[in-house]
């Protein structure tokens, strides 16, 4: 549920601070890795400063990406995979495994997620939704939800939530926190993706 929170949650949060403060934004990760270090350095706390340690790497990417880059959605991969050689670092040490496995789940979600954009040539209606003025976003997601009412985006779309639903699901039956909290980035994934869905749908 932690995991969960920790994606679900910078949506609202995260995505309206980056584009009015992206600096705010930007400075608080190092808030978010002291307190994850501070944390960690604790036995009582261990599990929480691991799991936000994590979860500050998947806030610098999202600060980076949704503060400067984010009408270039080419960018969007390999910006939110920063922190991958920091994990990969971490977990061969045998460190931070709950935290880095969390930021593994979120960026397989992330890269999921994108797959169906690429495959549908969305790329196009990301940037005008990114750069175009408030009054003209819901005219430009009436238009992307009528350009994914076709059999072959609706099979796409079930196999994305399949996908993404087999492999959220299959490792919460490990005993070990870390790979829980791989499934509750993963899943949440899901909610997101719903949240974007149900935009669409709204404003058609």
């Amino acid at each position: 549920m932690a995991a969960v929170f920790l994606v679900v949650v910078p949506v609202f949060f995260q995505a309206p601070l980056v584009r009015s403060l992206p600096w705010l934004s930007l400075t608080m990760t190092g808030g978010w890795l002291l307190a994850g270090i501070s944390l960690s350095s604790r036995p009582a706390t261990r599990l929480w400063g691991d799991l936000l340690t994590g979860f500050s790497w998947t806030w610098l990417a999202g600060s980076l990406y949704w503060g400067w880059l984010r009408a270039e959605p080419l960018w969007h991969l390999p910006i939110e995979a920063l922190g991958f050689p920091i994990v990969i670092g971490l977990l061969a040490q045998g460190r931070s495994r709950v935290g880095s496995y969390f930021f593994l789940g979120s960026l397989f979600g992330t890269a999921v997620t994108d797959l169906y954009i690429y495959w549908n040539n969305l790329l196009p209606m990301w940037r005008q939704v990114m750069i175009a003025d408030p009054d003209w976003v819901p005219v430009i997601l009436r238009q992307t939800a009528a350009s994914l009412q076709n059999s072959v985006s609706l099979s796409q779309g079930v196999l994305i939530a399949l996908g993404l639903l087999t492999v959220g699901i299959l490792p919460l039956r490990s005993k070990q926190l870390c790979w829980w909290a791989f499934s509750g980035a993963v899943l949440s994934t899901l909610i997101v993706d719903l949240l974007f869905l149900g935009s669409a749908v709204y404003f058609r």
